[in-house]
């Protein structure tokens, strides 16, 4: 590799991780020596910051609620998508693409347009304000694009391996999960890790459906903010611990990932 190019990739993860540094250095700090000035590192290093978020109940909570229903959402988006990609990878029916693309324009519309139908249906039924309300409400724009991936993924896999599975004496079910599902293991990895980090950023409808048994960790991180002003060091070790179950995520799925990029649809 040239000396040149080596430079750009070096400033490219500068910029790159120069924001997160400055996050992970805030959370060490207090708030006067935030507001004081600029310092490259903690002069009076502190935990206190992330101590209250593990010790308080309003806090801690607001994760858990989050990881519960972006998990949920998850599992549901890849239960649904599965057979419906397998559908359209396989079969040809009247309207068949029309379908396909009707999928994709909700993923394409933003949150605000679906909020308030949403809003009315979930107090309506007694939802509002659970897990599975934010779940069912987030496979609105993760069932479309689980489906749109997971069918470029199905599209490659020969149709020969279904008939020749049939004639062994396998039945669809079956087939299924013993057969076609290894064969798709990297797109169902690839999959799972774009559902889990479009859940986890949405903010809209998760803090509008939800209000205190099931209130996400963005919606809490607005308590930071008050009459003194805000509490940066809280803010930023919230920050912190936000950005870390998708670095867990990418850590579990990167193998998948990384053949899934190379080989679908992505």
């Amino acid at each position: 590799m040239s000396t040149k190019k080596t430079l750009v990739l070096l400033l490219y993860f500068f910029f790159l991780l120069v924001p997160i540094y400055w996050l992970l250095n805030m959370s060490f700090k207090s708030n006067t020596e935030i507001l004081g000035g600029l310092t490259l590192w903690p002069q009076a290093f502190t935990l206190d910051n992330y101590r209250v978020i593990f010790t308080d109940a309003s806090w801690y909570s607001g994760y858990l609620n989050s990881l519960y229903y972006v998990c949920l959402n998850t599992v549901i988006s890849l239960l649904v998508a599965l057979p419906a990609a397998y559908a359209f990878s396989r079969y040809r029916f009247l309207g068949d693409r029309h379908l396909f693309f009707w999928l994709l324009t909700n993923r394409m519309a933003p949150p605000a347009v679906f909020l308030l139908p949403f809003f009315q249906l979930y107090s309506s039924i007694g939802l509002f304000d659970t897990h599975i309300a934010v779940a069912l409400a987030h496979c609105l724009f993760n069932v479309p694009l689980a489906v749109w991936i997971l069918e470029g993924f199905m599209s490659g896999v020969p149709k020969e391996i279904d008939e020749t599975a049939y004639i062994d004496g396998y039945s669809f079910p079956r087939f299924f999960v013993k057969i076609f599902i290894p064969l798709i293991g990297s797109g169902i990895g690839v999959t799972a890790f774009f559902c889990f980090m479009f859940s986890w950023v949405e903010l809209l409808l998760a803090r509008t459906l939800t209000s205190v048994n099931a209130k996400p960790i963005a919606a809490v991180m607005t308590r930071t903010v008050s009459a003194s002003g805000i509490d940066w060091g809280v803010l930023a070790a919230a920050g912190v611990l936000t950005i870390l179950p998708g670095m867990l995520v990418i850590w579990f799925v990167r193998n998948h990932v990384a053949k899934g990029f190379a080989l679908g649809r992505v």
